[in-house]
């Protein structure tokens, strides 16, 4: 079996959900090492050993945090030299994508970007690829090593393997010209509602709330439920809602137990981030949407009524 390395992403020294998920993928693929640079990178260790990675590369650099891609490029670079890996994964998210794209091309080889899967055969790695808004799955092979593959958030579930992982200090060379980019900043949105990403729950609206107006019912619903609400790409582009509640193939993917369509009729582009979802229930006014021929439970009728009658339900069975 080949060597897979998976890139550990840290948020200010805390693992990101997204690693352990290219974990579960990797374990399938190969040896699993992985990479933790920045502050918090052996703390992950002992996180990344029990969901399988044999060996941390680790660097604590504060370069790593303090500075935007560049420095995990530099890092990445000099430790594949050694190293010599056959496969990279990285999560298909902002700041991985800085540090993907630039190790690819620092090593002169390609990027495949956007994988719902990957899959080892005939001594290499294919990625499943989804276009057409999700209708279709491209398989595009990695021709060169290492592979680099970015993989879309919540397309695999963490589980832990057991284990322990040794793990490795190693050094980095990290000249100036890596430092150009600079983090001045970092603003936290507060919020004490469930991460869109994260959530158990999701109810998602589209045109079928009519507006703006009417997406506090979602919220209440939501909040009924312990869960977060989303959003069609139409009602973002709409200027209803804000891109950060979009659900799809250009917004987050999500993966909960309960996904709830509300007036969305279901266009590949917005499938393709819930259709993982563990149960689907759509809401829409139209018994042939597209959305309705996904769902394990279809419900035709006027939103704008059973939101409310539903809410009061659910507020009604916790009393």
């Amino acid at each position: 079996m080949g060597k897979v390395w998976v890139y550990a992403e840290l948020n200010q020294g805390a693992l990101a959900p997204t690693s352990l998920e290219l974990m579960a993928l990797a374990r399938e693929l190969g040896d699993v090492e992985a990479v933790a640079l920045g502050g918090g990178a052996k703390a992950a260790a002992a996180t990344l050993g029990k969901h399988g990675a044999k060996v941390v590369h680790v660097n604590e650099d504060a370069a790593f945090d303090d500075f935007v891609a560049e420095p995990a490029t530099a890092a990445l670079a000099s430790l594949y030299k050694e190293q010599a890996p056959d496969l990279i994964l990285f999560s298909f998210t902002p700041d991985s994508r800085e540090v993907a794209g630039r190790l690819a091309a620092r090593l002169e080889v390609g990027l495949i970007s956007n994988a719902g899967n990957v899959v080892a055969t005939g001594g290499g790695f294919v990625a499943k690829v989804p276009y057409f808004g999700g209708a279709k799955l491209a398989s595009m092979k990695a021709n060169k090593k290492p592979a680099i593959i970015l993989v879309r958030p919540k397309s695999f579930e963490p589980s832990e393997a057991g284990g322990t992982a040794e793990v490795k200090d190693f050094k980095a060379s990290i000249d100036e010209g890596s430092k150009r980019a600079h983090i001045i900043e970092r603003v936290v949105e507060a919020s004490e509602k469930v991460k869109l990403e994260d959530a158990k729950v999701v109810i998602s609206g589209g045109r079928g709330m009519g507006g703006p107006n009417n997406f506090p019912l979602l919220e209440e619903l939501a909040n009924a439920l312990g869960g977060a609400v989303g959003a069609s790409r139409a009602v973002v582009d709409a200027g209803w809602v804000p891109y950060s509640m979009q659900v799809g193939q250009t917004g987050k993917s999500v993966r909960p137990g309960v996904y709830i369509a509300v007036g969305i009729s279901g266009a590949m582009q917005h499938t393709v981030g819930m259709k993982a979802s563990k149960i689907i229930i759509a809401i829409n006014k139209d018994a042939e949407a597209p959305i309705m021929k996904m769902a394990d439970l279809g419900v035709v009728g006027d939103a704008l009524k059973i939101v409310p009658a539903l809410t009061a339900a659910v507020k009604a069975k916790k009393k």
